[in-house]
């Protein structure tokens, strides 16, 4: 059965899905670029959302949110959050309700229309050349994380293929404990099944955002370790509910 809905699927995917996808990041690339100098990296980011909002409503991807409450307003977190595929962006951009700035390597600043956009927007490129480029990305980030803007990492740093979680690196912890923001951990269920491995893979579906408790990160100050493993704990669960 599941054959066979990706085979009837393929004409719609190159005929419709793959030129409106071309289409609408070239178009909300420039009004994202355009409206953050314009007008401000805030109204930037909402061009951000309505990309994700429309390439889930095209592919399409239906999207179910839990824990929401656990959100306060105002308040500025780092969010971190398993990875499973690519759209795991849009599920965050379209669905989180947060204003957040993605942590990028900077290489990604050259990527064609989407790296200038996010460098307009206030997306905060990573140079990982030495410990003190890498501060000195921190520091600037200080500057854009208030009132309520937050960050998102991913902090098993490449995409689980299999949906199961892979080990975490400490950038992110790292970061938070810097910052000094809480942790809000977030779980994505089943976004690997919308895009798989391989070139454009894609196939409609659903899937499920989890928004858990934060984490205060000054209970752990000099437990770096043991807040990476709660929070992956914490994440992993959300994965077997």
């Amino acid at each position: 059965m599941k054959k066979l809905g990706y085979i009837l699927y393929q004409p719609y995917k190159w005929l419709i899905y793959v030129p409106f996808m071309v289409a609408s990041t070239v178009f909300f690339s420039f009004m994202a670029a355009f409206t953050a100098i314009i007008v401000s990296p805030e109204m930037g980011s909402f061009f951000g959302k309505l990309w994700a909002k429309s390439s889930a409503l095209f592919t399409p991807m239906f999207v179910k949110v839990e824990g929401k409450e656990n959100i306060k307003k105002n308040q500025s977190y780092v969010i971190v959050a398993n990875h499973q595929s690519q759209y795991d962006i849009f599920v965050l951009y379209g669905w989180l309700g947060i204003d957040f700035r993605w942590i990028m390597k900077k290489e990604l600043r050259n990527a064609p229309f989407i790296g200038y956009a996010s460098a307009k927007v206030g997306h905060i490129f990573i140079d990982r050349s030495s410990p003190v480029a890498a501060m000195k990305s921190i520091e600037e980030a200080k500057k854009q994380l208030i009132n309520g803007v937050s960050v998102v990492i991913f902090p098993e740093g490449t995409r689980s293929r299999d949906g199961k979680m892979r080990r975490f690196k400490k950038g992110a912890f790292k970061i938070a404990h810097q910052l000094e923001l809480p942790i809000l951990p977030v779980t994505l269920v089943g976004t690997n099944k919308i895009m798989g491995s391989g070139f454009l893979n894609v196939m409609p579906g659903k899937v499920k955002l989890r928004i858990h408790p934060p984490i205060d990160v000054r209970e752990y100050a000099d437990k770096q370790d043991e807040l990476m493993e709660k929070t992956r704990s914490v994440i992993e669960q959300g994965l077997k509910d």
